[in-house]
């Protein structure tokens, strides 16, 4: 791991519980680009870790400071999610320069490194999440061609089970306000939700399919 200090952080206030890990992409050309950003007083943007394209791995903000990287943000009703989280971001142009798909070594350095932060924080699988699902408005990232599903194959996060849901949502907005997400923009919410855990479409249209993928991690997450 290489250090490489960020200014843009502070302590977290006292008491604070870290309970969240925040997965996002740079959204710049260059690992280059990303990194000078990141460590720009000016910019007033960082995270604690950063693995480039090849797997290298960098730290910016160390685990106990609050790094700066989820901007007006909510979960489960929570809207200090810089206070509360750490905050990976992968190298990845993003949709605006190039999106493509991250890369095995990515995924290789990133397992790892998920599994001490949520081991250390006791971090519920339901809070480990996307830039877009605390940002559904602003935000798309790490997007649709990141592999939630792999990563929960190893203990990471959530993905729905291959059986159907017991039973239908009949209320579809406070079902996935109930989940974590701010519904204010039902359609940004939904299409955030598709995009994290059914990529294939995420148009933000409230099929039967949604539905189901939502009451399935649900009634996982009542377990």
């Amino acid at each position: 791991m290489i250090k490489r200090p960020s200014p843009n952080y502070n302590e977290r206030p006292a008491g604070t519980e870290i309970d969240m890990l925040v997965l996002h992409y740079t959204g710049m050309p260059t690992a280059d680009d990303a990194l000078a950003r990141l460590c720009d007083p000016a910019a007033e943007v960082s995270a604690h870790y950063v693995i480039n394209e090849d797997g290298t791995l960098y730290q910016l903000v160390a685990e106990e400071n609050r790094a700066w990287h989820a901007g007006v943000s909510s979960w489960r009703s929570n809207t200090d999610i810089n206070d509360r989280s750490i905050g990976i971001e992968l190298v990845n142009p993003g949709h605006e320069f190039g999106y493509r798909s991250f890369s095995d070594a990515q995924m290789t350095t990133l397992t790892p490194l998920a599994e001490e932060v949520i081991g250390r924080y006791a971090i519920a699988a339901g809070n480990v999440v996307g830039h877009s699902d605390v940002a559904p408005v602003r935000k798309q990232d790490p997007g649709e061609l990141f592999d939630w599903a792999g990563l929960a194959d190893k203990g990471i996060g959530m993905w729905p089970e291959p059986s159907a849901a017991d039973e239908e949502i009949s209320d579809f907005g406070s079902a996935l306000e109930h989940f974590g997400y701010d519904v204010a923009d039902l359609a940004a919410a939904t299409s955030a939700f598709q995009r994290h855990f059914r990529p294939a479409n995420y148009d933000g249209i409230v099929d039967a399919e949604t539905k189901n993928i939502l009451q399935n991690l649900l009634n996982q997450r009542a377990r």
